[in-house]
């Protein structure tokens, strides 16, 4: 392993937490966010990871109203923003706060995108402008879910963070990295022990994301069927993208996925209602429960 990937895994921690919240632009709810960044500090996580299409502008309030705590981007897409105005943005953010952003970038999915195509090659072609641009491949992480998206966040950057997977997915991503790159799975948790509450929470949240070809495409590759991803998602694929039940189970299964090969797991409370609030008493649960 190299120098550099050692100090991003020190620096993140086995625990982080992804927020799409933590990525809102209302300017009257910056102070909570910033209040709410400090806290998770305090609690122990050494990572946060912006939801949705989030940019460095996210990052920096949280990033100022804390001192240690890693800050990234989960995802920034490829198509929004022009390689050489993320390269400016992530270097002022170097110079400013030396070491405390990643830059997490995904390819999106064809249906949120005008003029999809070519993803992979979309990709290269982003990095090379990046390595031109004096990004570092130790500053960056890919959301990496196929075998050659993999493979590229292997050569090409300092590992990957994967959205919407398992263990087994976890498992089969380090045999691709090997051991030298960062593995940092995004895992839903539900803070719920009745099985019906818990999996309406979470049948709820998954119903946008089984829209999307990458992630089912993805499911099917591990072994689900068309009938697990229909009608909001089976009870076996529920049970495998979420955790829920007594804390015992809960940290059981976020254990599976260090025991599979992550380094880090990127944990997102999920909770009823529009997702745009701040769970804090839920994240202060989840720090106890992993003590």
């Amino acid at each position: 392993m190299s120098d550099t990937a050692a100090a991003l895994r020190t620096s993140v921690g086995r625990y982080g937490v992804w927020s799409a919240a933590l990525r809102a632009e209302d300017a009257e709810g910056r102070g909570a966010r910033a209040e709410a960044a400090a806290e998770l500090e305090e609690l122990g996580f050494g990572a946060l990871w912006l939801g949705g299409n989030s940019f460095a502008e996210h990052a920096v309030p949280l990033i100022e109203a804390t001192s240690r705590i890693v800050v990234g981007t989960s995802i920034q897409s490829i198509w929004e923003h022009e390689a050489s105005e993320a390269a400016a943005r992530f270097a002022e953010l170097e110079v400013a706060r030396p070491g405390r952003f990643v830059l997490g970038l995904g390819v999106s999915h064809g249906p949120m995108v005008k003029g999809y195509q070519r993803p992979y090659s979309a990709m290269v072609a982003y990095l090379d402008a990046l390595d031109r641009a004096g990004v570092p491949d130790h500053h960056r992480l890919l959301a990496a879910l196929g075998p050659r998206m993999l493979e590229l966040s292997r050569d090409r950057a300092a590992g990957a963070i994967p959205y919407l997977v398992t263990p087994e997915h976890t498992a089969k991503a380090r045999e691709l990295l090997g051991d030298g790159p960062l593995l940092a799975p995004e895992f839903k948790v539900v803070l719920e022990s009745d099985p019906a509450r818990a999996r309406a929470t979470a049948r709820g949240y998954l119903a946008r994301y089984l829209r999307l070809p990458n992630y089912t495409d993805n499911f099917l590759r591990l072994g689900f069927t068309d009938a697990d991803v229909a009608d909001g998602g089976s009870d076996r694929l529920i049970d495998a993208v979420f955790a829920w039940g007594s804390d015992d189970t809960v940290r059981r299964r976020i254990a599976e996925f260090h025991e599979a090969g992550a380094d880090h797991v990127a944990l997102q409370l999920v909770e009823d209602g529009p997702g745009t609030s701040l769970p804090r008493e839920g994240w202060r649960r989840l720090a106890a429960l992993l003590g």
